[in-house]
């Protein structure tokens, strides 16, 4: 049977290289592949044009477009929506881009299983808390997917998303598990103009503070993109 690369093609919203933003990859160059689709309706999700539409587009063109804006390797996170929506067709797309020697992210909720993502990606899981809305999706069977490369972000919007973070973090023994384990404010999704804490769901000196009164084992997180460009611009 001849080969057809129509099966493994994707729907993808956007490919475009921007500075990471977040994780503690943040402030560097990042070629970001951002696939359709998503099960979850996150209340403050600041990417709900990617529930539907993109263009269907083939490995090979993935990877044109990857190596255009980055030709010399580098940094590459593969993320939506959800990407492991599209697990049959992003597994591979993710070994290729390694054999590449891209060094790849994936920005994911781990609500889909995440035993086929190859052992050299880095995991970014997104678990979610109360107050998104969609608190308890998190798979608990993919602890066990987790490495020493991966880590574990919180989107924080209130006392009880955070003290919800706070003891996952611990029953899980979260930082034994992984590289970094991030607490992150959650932004408000119509924010727009000025670039401004104000815009940040918990004001991020707050969260500091709960977590060095604490003494949480956790990094602090800030979305430095919306920062460095106003906070409803998107491809950045």
């Amino acid at each position: 049977m001849a080969k057809d690369e129509r099966p493994q093609s994707m729907q993808i919203i956007e490919i475009y290289k921007s500075l990471q933003g977040e994780s503690s990859y943040a402030g560097l160059p990042c070629v970001f592949v951002r696939l359709a689709g998503c099960n979850l309706r996150c209340v403050w999700c600041d990417s709900e044009y990617t529930f539907q539409g993109g263009t269907r587009m083939s490995p090979d063109d993935i990877e044109h477009e990857v190596r255009r804006l980055s030709p010399q390797g580098g940094l590459v996170e593969i993320t939506g929506g959800e990407p492991m929506l599209q697990e049959r067709e992003v597994v591979p797309l993710m070994q290729r881009l390694l054999d590449l020697g891209y060094t790849l992210l994936l920005e994911t909720s781990g609500e889909r299983p995440l035993e086929q993502v190859p052992l050299p990606v880095t995991k970014i899981v997104d678990v979610k808390c109360p107050d998104s809305g969609e608190g308890d999706t998190f798979r608990l069977a993919n602890l066990t997917a987790l490495t020493p490369r991966d880590e574990i972000k919180f989107v924080i919007a209130s006392r009880r998303d955070y003290e919800f973070a706070c003891d996952f973090s611990r029953r899980h023994s979260l930082s034994e598990r992984v590289a970094s384990v991030i607490f992150s404010p959650a932004f408000r999704k119509d924010a727009s103009g000025s670039r401004a804490v104000s815009h940040c769901l918990v004001d991020p000196q707050q969260l500091a503070e709960w977590m060095l009164a604490d003494g949480v084992n956790a990094r602090l997180g800030l979305q430095i993109h919306k920062f460095i460009w106003e906070p409803q611009v998107k491809g950045v």
